[in-house]
């Protein structure tokens, strides 16, 4: 097992660099609030994921969550270890101020956030469940809920999750059979929900759970929706959790793949007193709000995930000896190119996916700052987000991967922890929206609904970093050519599919995958050409640590060289359009 070191260095250099986090906290009127504080919000958090969460990871996947006549069991340590989150004001970062929030950018918490998954992701998910509960309910929440309710889940004392899928009801939550009869004031919902995170434990005196149900006037399909707030313990006058017990529990704990520290429950409401949320029938328009804001969550797993089996590959290949040179000597495999292949593509695929989580991040703060941007940088974060969540999610399947596949033989023993990256890795792709639906979502809503604007303003920019990267001189020439060529092929891409979607009604479908992968790749590649050209400019000017802007320099030119590429195979399939895909009757298969 190997520590976790936190990437200081690349989160500060991004947050510096990339978002411009001195100008984003400007634009957000938030004073006092810079990279010296950024820094040293990011550094104090890596000191506790690395000495409380970190510890606990093989615990957590080895002694995971239990279910018993009392509820849900966590893992032995993660009570107290959330309890340390919850009053070192961590889970508050950037919550609103009038709830008891600290009100800081958003992507700082992002970067923070990315320390609690690389350290220990089962337990994570927790306060990542909450973040997403306090997002939905602050927008659309009424005075009297968000009153009652935020300013214990923005201090931790109280958790929240997310209730949408049914046994019938998985993607399409138009099938969704859950009630919600009116009494009152409040509403009785009973229904089944399957797959909810952390829907049950003993770490808080509360569990706010939203959940989708159906009015007894619901229209049919996903406008006929409702959200509602329904929690484990009712309240009391003073807005203290009881000791009165809704009518919800845990029937029963999924028996995963991976993340067995975090508790996948079945759950059961049955007549719980519930409240709703805002208007009658908008609940999936709502929840939305905490999806979005879940989905780039998880695209920062990725993230973390890729960091962490990194971190574990590299130093099993400095301790690893395997080969004898000519005089005798030993090597440390991590002197073997191939070995030095797969760290890089670790590696410099990690710095891409965390400069766009970050970026992605940034562009929710100054959608959400207003001003006469707002409506631009909002569409940029949509944008963003199903890449965020799909390429980032992609990808740390694969790195993991190269993590078990650097370790040989040992990385398919369980003793070493790469086969647990690997485990927890593959849920990613799956949770808060398959890849396929990302896709969908990037290639309908995010470019065919406003023919391709959106996705225009993007690719102009990138066309203004490789002017910029040509004239510094920055990179190799074949990492420069990589660049223009991938961002050439993604303008040609997209005329191929605002030509073709029109007459083939199937090419968004079998198009989309390899639609979202060519701009993960494309998008990636354009913010490491910046961070060459701002590391370079460093460089002239004397300023930084010259050993780590060398690095971004080297893994910059390597993602161009050897992992952008791919983005040619991408853009192939998806002017391939759908005719293979669709070759084959049902009965052929």
């Amino acid at each position: 097992m190997s520590e976790y070191t936190h990437p200081y260095k690349d989160t500060e250099f991004v947050l510096e660099n990339l978002v411009n986090f001195d100008a984003l906290c400007e634009s957000m009127s938030l004073e006092g609030v810079n990279m010296e504080l950024a820094n040293t919000v990011v550094e104090e958090a890596g000191k506790l994921g690395s000495g409380v969460l970190a510890p606990l990871n093989w615990e957590g996947d080895q002694k995971g969550a239990t279910l018993n006549e009392q509820g849900v069991q966590q893992t032995p340590g993660f009570k107290e270890a959330y309890h340390q989150l919850a009053e070192g004001g961590w889970l508050s970062l950037s919550a609103a101020e009038e709830f008891g929030g600290q009100g800081l950018p958003k992507v700082l918490s992002t970067a923070v956030n990315e320390i609690w998954h690389s350290t220990n992701m089962g337990f994570a998910l927790c306060p990542l469940l909450g973040q997403g509960a306090i997002e939905a309910l602050t927008f659309h929440g009424s005075d009297e809920l968000k009153n009652a309710y935020l300013p214990k889940m923005i201090s931790g004392e109280w958790t929240g999750t997310m209730n949408l899928t049914e046994p019938d009801a998985g993607s399409d939550l138009a099938a969704i059979k859950s009630k919600a009869i009116p009494d009152g004031d409040a509403y009785r919902i009973s229904g089944t929900k399957i797959f909810i995170t952390w829907g049950d434990h003993q770490m808080t005196d509360n569990i706010v759970h939203l959940v989708l149900a159906r009015l007894p006037d619901a229209p049919a399909g996903v406008k006929g929706i409702s959200l509602f707030i329904v929690p484990k313990f009712l309240l009391d006058e003073q807005g203290e959790a009881t000791t009165n017990q809704n009518s919800v529990k845990a029937l029963s704990l999924e028996h995963k793949l991976g993340i067995h520290g975090s508790p996948t429950c079945v759950m059961e409401f049955d007549n719980a007193e519930g409240y709703l949320v805002g208007e009658p029938h908008k609940g999936l328009s709502y929840m939305f709000t905490m999806m979005n804001d879940a989905r780039q969550g998880v695209g920062l797993q990725g993230v973390s995930i890729s960091e962490r089996a990194y971190q574990l590959a590299v130093q099993y290949s400095k301790d690893r000896i395997q080969g004898t040179l000519r005089d005798g000597s030993r090597l440390a495999i991590i002197e073997h190119p191939d070995v030095r292949r797969m760290l890089m593509a670790m590696k410099s695929t990690t710095e891409a996916m965390r400069a766009v989580a970050l970026v992605g991040s940034a562009a929710l703060d100054l959608a959400h700052a207003g001003g006469d941007e707002a409506a631009t940088n909002m569409a940029r974060a949509e944008l963003l987000t199903p890449i965020v969540k799909g390429w980032c999610t992609e990808m740390s399947v694969e790195l993991t991967s190269l993590g078990v596949q650097v370790h040989g033989g040992m990385g398919f023993i369980e003793e070493t922890g790469a086969a647990q990256h690997y485990r927890d890795a593959r849920i990613l792709p799956i949770y808060e929206g398959t890849t396929g639906i990302q896709a969908l979502d990037f290639i309908g809503r995010k470019m065919l609904v406003n023919k391709g604007e959106v996705l225009a303003g993007l690719l102009a920019e990138m066309a203004e970093t490789a002017a910029a990267a040509k004239a510094a001189g920055v990179l190799s020439e074949l990492a420069l050519k990589q660049f223009d060529l991938a961002l050439a092929l993604g303008n040609s891409t997209r005329d191929a599919v605002l030509a073709g979607a029109a007459e083939d009604r199937n090419l968004a479908g079998a198009a989309c995958v390899n639609f979202l992968m060519q701009f993960g790749y494309l998008t990636g590649g354009w913010l490491m050409v910046r961070s060459a050209l701002a590391a370079k400019a460093k460089l002239d000017a004397g300023e930084g640590d010259p050993s780590f802007l060398n690095g971004k320099l080297a893994t910059a030119r390597f993602f161009c060289e050897h992992m952008l590429p791919r983005s040619q195979a991408h853009a192939t399939a998806v002017e391939a359009g759908s005719d293979s895909v669709m070759a084959l009757d049902n009965d052929q298969f």
